[in-house]
C-alpha cells in the first residue's frame, strides 16, 4: 500500500496560495499567448525591493525557445502589463520577472484563512511519553512542548486530533526502580511510603531508579534481584494483585509518577492529552502477535530471544522477546501500533521521540508492515535532538546526571530575576516554549536561559511585550473596533507591513505541512520587527491616516496572536 503522510492528506488551497496560483495561471496564459508553448510557472517570494512574487520562467524557457531569457522577460512583462492585479513589472539580472500586486489585492490577503487541510482526518499525535519511576526531563519536556504544538497545527488544519500519552509502566526500568525502593524502605513496607513528603517523591523515586542502574550494571547479585522484580512487576498485571506487600509498593509509586506528570502538564498549560497508554496495556496483544508471526516466519528463534532481522530491508537485528520470556520495548510498540489501529482507525499517526530511538523504530515499523501494513504505512516518525543547558552536559537518567523538567523551568525564572525583569508564570512558559520551538526539530537544543527571558531579541517574551505594546496603543483610540479599509492606497512603510502581514498563514500552511513550528517563530519575529521599523517612521494616534494605521496596528495585534497561540504561549494585553 502506498505510504500516506502528512503531504498525502492535504487537498485544499488558503486564499494565499490561490492567488499565487491564479497569478502563476495568468503569466502562463501569457507564455502562451507569445510563444505557443505550454508551461508550468513557479512564483516565489523575493526581497522587497524587487516587488510581491518573482518568477525564472524566462531562464527556464531560454533554451527551449532559442531567445535571450531578459528578451522573453520583458517580452512577458509587456504582455501582463495593463493586468489590473499588477502596479509593477520588470525584468532584474538575466531575465527573473518581478511582479508588485496592486494594493487592493495585497489587502485581499490579509482575509485569508489556513486551509482546512486535513478536514475529515483522523490524526493521532503520540509525544511527551515519560515512564513511571524515572524522572521527566529536558527531553520529556521538549517532546511534550513541541508535540503540543504540531498537535495544535494539526487541529488547527481540521483534522479530528487525538492526543496520546505511552509511558512504561513495566519493564526492566520498573525492576530497577522496585528493588531500589524496597531496598530503601528496608524490605517490603508499603506503610512506609506515608513518610516521605509528598513534594518530595518525584525526586525520591529518581534517585532510586539511578541506584537501581547502577546496581544492575556493577552487581551480579543486585541484577538477579532486579530480573526477579521486573518479573514480579509483570506479574501483578497478570494477576490484577493489588494486596500484596510489593504490588502496594508497585501501584502507590506508579500513581505517584503519574500525579506527578499531571501536576507539570497543568503548569505547562498543555492540552489535555486525550488518552494515557500504560505499556502494561498493550503488552498481551504485542506478545500474543509476536508469537502467532513467529510460526509465520515473520519473526525467528535466535539462541532463546525472538528476533526481527531486518538487514534483507537494510537495517538491523532487533529483539522482541528476550531469553527471560519477557517482551522488550519492540514487542510493546507492536502492540500500542495494532491497538492504535484497533481503537481509532487513523488516517495519520505522529509519533515523536528523540533521535536515537530513530532506527529502533524503523524496524519495529518494518517488522510491523509484515503483517500489519496499513497502521505501519500510515505512521510517521519525528525524532528531536538531545536538550542541554547552555554549557551542560549531555543527559542521562540511568547515571543521574539529567536536567529535569523543572528545573529547565527553573533557569528561565532565575535568568530572570538576575536581569531585572521579574518573569511571571506567564513570561517563564513564554521564554521555555519559544525557545523549543524556534529550532528546527531534528538538531540539538542547547538552551540558554538567559537568551530566552529576554525582552529584546527573538525570544517569547519580546513577542509577548510586541504584543502588549500593540494592544496599548489600541487602547489610546476611543473607537470600538479597527477595522482595515481594503480600498485604500497604501503609503511605503504602510505597505511594506502589509506586505508582511499577508505572509502569515503561508507562514502556519508551510509549519503544518511539514510539521516544524519553526516556521511560525520566524515569521512572527520577522513581523515585529516590520512592526518596528513601521511604528518608528510613522505616527498613529493623531495622524490624518489615524483610522488606517490603527486599523494595521489591530491586524498585526491579532496575528501575533494568533500566532503565539498555535505556540501554545499566552498573549498579554499588558505587561
Amino acid at each position: 500500500m502506498e505510504k500516506h503522510t502528512v503531504y498525502s492528506l492535504h487537498t485544499s488551497l488558503c486564499y494565499t496560495e490561490v492567488m499565487k496560483y491564479e497569478l502563476e495561471q495568468v503569466v502562463a496564459a501569457a507564455i502562451k499567448d507569445l510563444y505557443d508553448v505550454e508551461v508550468v510557472v513557479e512564483l516565489t517570494r523575493p526581497e522587497e525591493q524587487f516587488g510581491d512574487f518573482a518568477t525564472n520562467v524566462a531562464l527556464q524557457l531560454a533554451k527551449r525557445l532559442g531567445k535571450n531569457p531578459r528578451e522573453i522577460g520583458e517580452a512577458v512583462a509587456e504582455k501582463l502589463r495593463g493586468n489590473e492585479q499588477f502596479t509593477e513589472l520588470s525584468v532584474a539580472g538575466p531575465g527573473f520577472l518581478n511582479m508588485r500586486l496592486h494594493d487592493i489585492t495585497l489587502l485581499g490577503a490579509l482575509e485569508a484563512e489556513s486551509a482546512k487541510t486535513l478536514k475529515g482526518k483522523t490524526v493521532l499525535l503520540e509525544y511527551s511519553d515519560p515512564n513511571p519511576f524515572k524522572p521527566l526531563h529536558a527531553g520529556h519536556l521538549y517532546t511534550t512542548l513541541v508535540g503540543d504544538t504540531i498537535a495544535r497545527l494539526v487541529e488547527h488544519a481540521g483534522a479530528k486530533t487525538i492526543r496520546l500519552n505511552f509511558g512504561g509502566d513495566v519493564g526492566l526500568h520498573a525492576g530497577k526502580s522496585m528493588w531500589a525502593i524496597v531496598r530503601a524502605l528496608g524490605g517490603e513496607y508499603p506503610e512506609k511510603l506515608a513518610d516521605i513528603a509528598e513534594a518530595e517523591r518525584p525526586a525520591w523515586l529518581g534517585a532510586r531508579y539511578v541506584e537501581g542502574n547502577n546496581a544492575y550494571e556493577e552487581d551480579d547479585t543486585a541484577k538477579q534481584a532486579i530480573v526477579t522484580a521486573n518479573k514480579r512487576a509483570y506479574a501483578l498485571h497478570d494477576t490484577n494483585d493489588h494486596e500484596s506487600a510489593f504490588a502496594q509498593i508497585y501501584w502507590t509509586c506508579r500513581q505517584w509518577s503519574y500525579d506527578y506528570f499531571a501536576t507539570l502538564y497543568t503548569q505547562l498549560q498543555v492540552v489535555p492529552f486525550d488518552r494515557f497508554i500504560p505499556e502494561s496495556e498493550v503488552t498481551p496483544l504485542g506478545l500474543e502477535t509476536v508469537r502467532a508471526q513467529l510460526e509465520k516466519g515473520v519473526f525467528v528463534q535466535s539462541d532463546g530471544p525472538v528476533v526481527f532481522r531486518g538487514e534483507d530491508q537494510g537495517l538491523h537485528t532487533r529483539v522482541f522477546i528476550n531469553s527471560e520470556g519477557l517482551p522488550t520495548y519492540e514487542t510493546k510498540d507492536v502492540g500500542l501500533s495494532l491497538t492504535k489501529w484497533r481503537d481509532y482507525h487513523f488516517d495519520e499517526s505522529i509519533i515523536i521521540t528523540a533521535n536515537e530511538q530513530m532506527q529502533y523504530m524503523q524496524v519495529v515499523l518494518a517488522a510491523i508492515h509484515a503483517f500489519a501494513p496499513e497502521p505501519a504505512d500510515r505512521t510517521r516518525h519525528l525524532t528531536h535532538g538531545v536538550v542541554k543547558l547552555q554549557g551542560g552536559v549531555k543527559m542521562s537518567s540511568r547515571k543521574g546526571n539529567i536536567v529535569t523538567a523543572l528545573e529547565i523551568l527553573e533557569a528561565a525564572r532565575v535568568a530572570g530575576e538576575a536581569s531585572g525583569t521579574d518573569p511571571n508564570e506567564e513570561t517563564i512558559l513564554a521564554a521555555v516554549k519559544y525557545a523549543f520551538a524556534k529550532n528546527r526539530i531534528g538538531g540539538d537544543i542547547v538552551y540558554d536561559p538567559l537568551e530566552s527571558i529576554a525582552l529584546e531579541g527573538n525570544s517569547g517574551p519580546y513577542l509577548q511585550y510586541a504584543h502588549a505594546r500593540a494592544r496599548s496603543i489600541l487602547a489610546k483610540s476611543p473607537a470600538e473596533s479597527h477595522a482595515l479599509p481594503k480600498d485604500v492606497q497604501l503609503e511605503a512603510d504602510e505597505r511594506s507591513l502589509v506586505r508582511t502581514l499577508s505572509q502569515y498563514v503561508e507562514a502556519v500552511d508551510r509549519a503544518t505541512a511539514e510539521l516544524m513550528p519553526h516556521h511560525i517563530c520566524t515569521y512572527l519575529y520577522e513581523l515585529a520587527q516590520a512592526f518596528n521599523r513601521f511604528y518608528e517612521n510613522n505616527r498613529v494616534i493623531g495622524d490624518e491616516r489615524e483610522q488606517i494605521r490603527l486599523g494595521l496596528v489591530s491586524q498585526y495585534a491579532a496575528t501575533l496572536k494568533q500566532g503565539l497561540e498555535l505556540l501554545g504561549i499566552h498573549a498579554p494585553e499588558r505587561m
